[in-house]
């Protein structure tokens, strides 16, 4: 992974060679309304605030939990402790970031979407919120992260959730087997290029013209620029937008020029 100074050098030179986020000098109408309807769309939704609650209760909770790690950087078997908090502190997606999927979700009404990287259920409580008819499949491979996440749907009740628990490697293409298509997916399990790749080209076997797919932290290291390369140069990728911690791309035939936008957010 870049430290952080490689990290904040990258984000300046994003943030100065960036759209502005507005939608001004934007000529295609669907990333305009993408800009102008779901990303600048301030309105604090009815989830936003529960949600929020358990998001602080993570970060306060001083309970320790024995981790299975197989994420960059980790070999199989490896295990540590460590504190619902400080895995809260490193691992959840910001409030600007989960709410800005809500919102995706809720302007795009997918009807079946996956999520690979639970972590302890607040970015899937947002995705499942945002949808409460949508079948939404979430998968982690930690047994104690699982009981959080677990613990913290039932709290906010949302009840069309279903956590699949296990490595990915081992639990995706049997949960992709038993579904007919994906209409959105979030992938944010594996921080190196080749799990990336390969759980992207899986995702898309399952995809229509219709489905989206949002790839988290693609500036996080080499291996994720060059993963997020990759998946934008997809010849089934019509549309790329980099939004720096996220990158989203869409699959519409009816754009018939490859279209990559970096929009400052």
């Amino acid at each position: 992974m870049y430290s952080p100074l490689q990290l904040a050098i990258k984000y300046l030179k994003y943030y100065f060679s960036s759209s502005n986020g507005k939608g001004h000098g934007i000529h295609s109408p669907f990333v305009y309304s993408f800009i102008t309807e779901v990303l600048n769309d301030k309105r604090n939704f009815y989830a936003y605030d529960k949600i929020e609650a358990v998001r602080k209760q993570l970060l306060n909770s001083e309970k320790e939990l024995i981790i299975e790690d197989f994420g960059a950087g980790s070999r199989k078997g490896l295990t540590k402790n460590r504190k619902v908090s400080e895995i809260a502190n490193s691992s959840l997606k910001s409030k600007k970031f989960a709410q800005l999927l809500f919102r995706m979700i809720n302007y795009y009404k997918p009807e079946i979407i996956l999520e690979l990287g639970t972590s302890l259920g607040v970015t899937s409580s947002y995705i499942a919120a945002a949808k409460p008819d949508a079948t939404m499949i979430t998968m982690e491979g930690s047994p104690s992260i699982v009981s959080i996440a677990k613990d913290n749907f039932k709290q906010l009740q949302l009840n069309n959730i279903k956590l699949v628990e296990g490595n990915f490697d081992e639990t995706l293409s049997i949960t992709l087997s038993n579904l007919q298509q994906i209409d959105f997916a979030f992938l944010d399990g594996n921080h190196r290029y080749q799990p990336t790749v390969d759980y992207f080209n899986q995702v898309l076997e399952k995809s229509n013209q219709n489905t989206i797919i949002v790839v988290d932290d693609v500036h996080w290291s080499k291996e994720m620029e060059l993963a997020w390369g990759y998946i934008k140069q997809h010849p089934k990728v019509t549309l790329s937008i980099d939004l720096f911690f996220i990158g989203i791309v869409f699959l519409r035939t009816e754009f018939k020029i490859k279209q990559d936008f970096v929009i400052r957010f």
